[in-house]
């Protein structure tokens, strides 16, 4: 199939009023077409399910015809789910990619961006392989966007696509640079190395977090990786070898993920690498794979935390500000793992001085009977085995000192034990 120029791509003939429109995820979104949908939209009502939006797409006004959606407010889409313009589903990203496509959440047209295989023979999906790749495959209408700066990454073949139009890429894809790191997140980070082994296989979100905790990695020893995300700083502990994955029991050698995350050094890293491997959720997700993975660490963040251990991914003071995501999917393999550890690692305030610790949470993306280990700057509070009463004390500790009696006597005098 010839590729056209995106002002050739005529939405208005190819997508259907009220069908959804199932877009390319986080830095797989294929940025020519999406920028023609903003500023050519069919004239109809459109649903558009989306990813995390790091793009500048989405920054600026979004044509009423098209009816945003995503599983959180990554990015822009905080800001369109405060002004009303972003449905949101409070799905674990597992369940969300068994009911994409399917009755409950049909898909008429998929937007994505793909390069020719190293092969030479179909095509490669670069950046990130998921649900949306998978859909794909049975989609009425498939706009792809041929992109020939993306990678061409070890298990991002796909060969079945039934392409409907094929459209020249006018930009490079989305990047997402390590951020600015604080004292605070590389204490955080110092308290989060100290409880992983040489040897470990790790996961990790996107943020300053995960980013100074792959800084404080450094001086560990054959680490591996299985992650839904691989963050920027991950090609650091690559080239220094750090991150050999030489002792996990599946993979051995090589890290699994499902989307990368960075900038064009970790993309130029991942291109024909046989050490880096894309997979869908169904093997980066999957706790029996997972758990077949000794001395796996979960390493994620939240907004916020409470005494008993619940954590708060989505939401704070009424305003929904992140994901569920695949935390919990995470959080849970990881307790099944041979030697394995769940950590959520924080600041013990916002920048505007306020606990994160409290007494609830607001909406609780993880249950208490899920809590292992918590991390601030402040130290660590291992929860997993203890009662309530003890695990108050334990999260109390971690806080911030100003905020510590105020949440001893909330426990006191509202607590559960």
């Amino acid at each position: 199939m010839q590729a056209i120029a995106a002002d050739r791509l005529d939405y208005g003939a190819l997508l259907r009023a009220g069908g959804r429109v199932l877009v390319g995820q986080g830095t797989a979104e294929p940025l020519t077409l999406t920028r023609r949908l903003v500023a050519a939209p069919p004239p109809a009502d459109l649903p558009v399910f989306l990813g995390p939006m790091w793009s500048d797409v989405w920054n600026g006004d979004v044509p009423p015809a098209l009816r945003l959606e995503c599983y959180g407010a990554f990015g822009a889409g905080a800001r369109l789910a405060r002004a009303g313009r972003l449905a949101i589903y409070p799905m674990h990203v597992s369940a969300l990619a068994a009911a994409m496509g399917g009755s409950r959440m049909p898909v008429d047209a998929v937007l994505l961006q793909l390069r020719p295989s190293a092969s030479g023979k179909g095509w490669n999906l670069g950046l990130g392989r998921d649900f949306v790749a998978h859909v794909a495959r049975t989609a009425r209408v498939v706009v792809a966007e041929l992109n020939p700066h993306l990678p061409a990454c070890h298990g991002g073949d796909i060969d079945d696509l039934p392409l409907t139009a094929l459209v020249e890429a006018a930009e490079p894809p989305v990047t997402l640079p390590t951020p600015p790191l604080s004292d605070t997140d590389r204490q955080v980070a110092a308290h989060v190395a100290a409880l992983i082994p040489d040897g470990a296989v790790i996961q990790l979100g996107v943020g300053t977090i995960p980013a100074a905790v792959l800084a404080a990695l450094s001086g560990h020893r054959d680490l591996g990786l299985h992650s839904g995300a691989v963050p920027d700083g991950a090609a650091d502990l690559i080239e220094t070898g750090v991150l050999t994955n030489a002792r996990k029991e599946r993979d051995c050698g090589v890290s699994v993920f499902g989307m990368l995350i960075g900038t064009p050094r970790l993309y130029a890293l991942a291109d024909r690498n046989p050490a880096m491997r894309l997979a869908g959720q169904e093997e980066t997700h999957n706790p029996a794979i997972i758990a077949g993975l000794s001395r796996f660490h979960a390493i994620n963040s939240a907004l916020e935390v409470d005494l008993t251990g619940q954590v708060g991914s989505e939401e704070v003071g009424g305003r929904y500000l992140g994901a569920v995501g695949g935390q919990v999917d995470f959080v849970r393999a990881a307790q099944l793992s041979q030697g394995g550890r769940s950590i959520i690692a924080l600041p013990s305030v916002t920048p505007r001085g306020i606990s994160r610790i409290v007494p609830r949470v607001a909406a609780a993306t993880c249950g208490r009977a899920d809590a292992d280990t918590f991390v601030s700057e402040h130290g660590v509070a291992e929860l997993r085995g203890q009662p309530l009463t003890e695990r108050a004390r334990r999260m109390i500790a971690i806080a911030a000192p100003e905020h510590r009696d105020a949440l001893e006597r909330s426990w006191r005098e509202g607590g559960l034990g």
